[in-house]
């Protein structure tokens, strides 16, 4: 009897063993994008960070026409940001195109908050792409705002791709997002 429970508990072992290497090798196969958009270089910095600790590479959504400081003004009614997250159907024109979208498992997906939801510009990017079968994680930079709505109004608008969970990193360290990234896996 002894003999028996030593002979299953080996292939518990074993078996716990095999499935715990088999999903570290399928993550280690995963290839892993830090797309990000950032106005004023604070998201840049923070997608940098992400990249190199997610080991991915790092794609910055740029618009086709900078913005500007005046542009940026967000007490400025008129403002070409106020304008465009005041239209929802706002799609700012973006360059340097993907063309390997498709060979990513994983896409991380920057911002900076603007009105409590993320820029227009992402939608932009969200809509050039096809993202079926891959999990995209947003992430975001905030002077006080929560990324809560944002993903929210990402999850309503794109209801067909696999969320998970976005997180703000203003101030995480390289360890926080260490922790972070293996959560998503």
């Amino acid at each position: 009897m002894k003999k028996i429970v030593l002979i299953l508990a080996a292939l518990l072992t074993i078996s716990l063993s095999a499935c715990s290497q088999k999903k570290a090798e399928t993550n280690m196969k995963q290839k892993v994008l830090v797309a990000y958009f950032s106005a004023s270089g604070t998201t840049k910095g923070v997608a940098q960070q992400l990249a190199e600790a997610a080991s991915a590479d790092l794609h910055e959504i740029k618009p086709a026409q900078p913005y500007t400081d005046a542009d940026l003004d967000w007490r400025n009614k008129q403002s070409r940001s106020s304008v465009e997250m005041q239209d929802k159907k706002s799609r700012p024109a973006i360059t340097n195109k993907l063309t390997d979208i498709k060979d990513y498992d994983v896409v991380y997906v920057g911002f900076p908050i603007w009105w409590y939801t993320c820029p227009t510009i992402i939608n932009t990017f969200m809509e050039a792409y096809d993202f079926n079968g891959k999990t995209v994680i947003p992430f975001a930079t905030s002077g006080g705002s929560s990324i809560k709505k944002a993903c929210e109004d990402l999850r309503d608008t794109y209801p067909n791709v696999n969320w998970k969970e976005g997180k703000l990193l203003n101030h995480a360290s390289k360890e926080d997002m260490k922790k972070w990234i293996e959560s998503n896996q």
